[in-house]
């Protein structure tokens, strides 16, 4: 995604900062990390209660492979359920469930 897509995506909570990281980017509000960037993909910052609300609309914890140990690592981001891509509302209240999750993971 450009950084257009990600503004326009995120625009009902106001402009984010987008800072490149780990060969994608992050997407901040108030310093709080609430998503990254990665191959096109954009996840939402997640915690056991939004990761709830996540999986239930379909989306599945990002993992990835650790290189030296060969064993899954379960990262707090969660792909953005597909309906929020052509639904401002819907694009609305999973972003505001993000930056919930990030504000409570900050504490």
């Amino acid at each position: 995604m450009d950084n257009d897509a990600i503004q326009e995506l995120f625009q009902s909570i106001g402009p984010v900062t987008i800072k490149r990281m780990f060969g994608g980017k992050g997407i901040y509000v108030d310093g709080l990390i609430i998503a990254v960037e990665l191959r096109d993909e954009a996840m939402l910052k997640g915690d056991a209660q939004a990761g709830a609300l996540y999986e239930a609309a379909g989306s599945k914890r990002w993992t990835y492979t650790h290189n030296k140990s060969g064993k899954a690592v379960a990262m707090p981001y969660w792909p953005i359920p597909a309906e929020a891509f052509d639904d401002p509302d819907e694009a609305a209240k999973w972003v505001q469930i993000a930056l919930e999750a990030a504000r409570r993971s900050s504490k």
